[in-house]
């Protein structure tokens, strides 16, 4: 009734409410296009932050990894450098000790030769010594019957490995400082010196070529020459041969070669 009465023509009218009804349509389909890029939008957003948030978390492992690596390449230096440092000075206390026995070894040599200088027979002192034991037997023959120099803990043993060194040639007695360090058999002081890695050191020739050996004393009782009787005090326990604790170190030698002296110690 209203197209009607507006005059207009109706065909007119229809076309245009048809383009009207296409452009509707248009205009609906790119709104709800443009809906559906903002919700995309939106998705590719939170799986772009989703993503970021990954890579951050991977960067902060691996960086945590990085650091972990470093510090345990530190660590495995410092354990390099410290046990290069050890092994170092495990070469430099092993050249002292064979330093040290040579120097020994060379000391007792000597004794040796001027002993068997002496007018005698062989080795044997021309000067009568002490009994060498309570029934006047020379020593080869107290084999099994001797006493140890002092009482106290066997701490080192004949031949016993000191780290990378050779075995060592005598017996180390633990013991407190200033106890009496007695003579196992009679004979004559042959040396009564301080000696480097013995400290002060005293050596008894019992006759026949054999010899025993007290280190690491505190203070001498004896001087060269003098005699002593199997049990007399000749020294006092100490620590002067640069051991961190007192004892007495004790070889016992023939011909200038140490043997095990517990072979020669009385069984209790």
């Amino acid at each position: 009734m209203r197209l009607t009465l507006s005059g207009k023509d109706p065909s007119e009218v229809a076309r245009q409410l048809y383009y009207l009804a296409v452009l509707s349509r248009a205009a609906a389909r790119l709104i709800e296009a443009h809906r559906a890029g903002l919700a995309e939008l939106e998705r590719l957003r939170d799986e772009s932050q989703n993503r970021a948030r990954e890579l951050g978390a991977i960067e902060a492992q691996q960086r945590a990894d990085r650091d972990r690596v470093v510090a345990e390449r530190r660590e495995r230096r410092r354990v390099l450098e410290r046990i290069a440092g050890e092994l170092r000075s495990g070469r430099r206390e092993m050249k002292r000790m064979l330093a040290d026995e040579q120097r020994l070894a060379r000391l007792v040599q000597e004794i040796g030769r001027v002993l068997a200088s002496r007018p005698g027979a062989g080795y044997r002192r021309s000067e009568p010594l002490p009994e060498a034991g309570t029934d006047g037997r020379p020593f080869a023959s107290l084999r099994g019957s001797l006493g140890l120099p002092v009482r106290g803990e066997l701490a080192g043993r004949f031949r016993a490995q000191r780290g990378n060194a050779p075995g060592s040639k005598g017996l180390f007695i633990r013991a407190p400082e200033g106890e009496p360090v007695r003579a196992v058999a009679a004979g004559r002081v042959v040396y009564a010196e301080w000696m480097r890695g013995f400290g002060n050191l005293l050596i008894v020739d019992h006759g026949d070529a054999y010899l025993s050996v007290y280190g690491n004393n505190e203070a001498l009782l004896k001087q060269t020459g003098d005699a002593v009787k199997a049990g007399e005090s000749v020294a006092t326990v100490g620590a002067s041969g640069g051991r961190n604790e007192s004892g007495v170190y004790f070889e016992l030698r023939h011909l200038g070669q140490p043997f095990d002296p517990m072979s020669w110690v009385r069984s209790k």
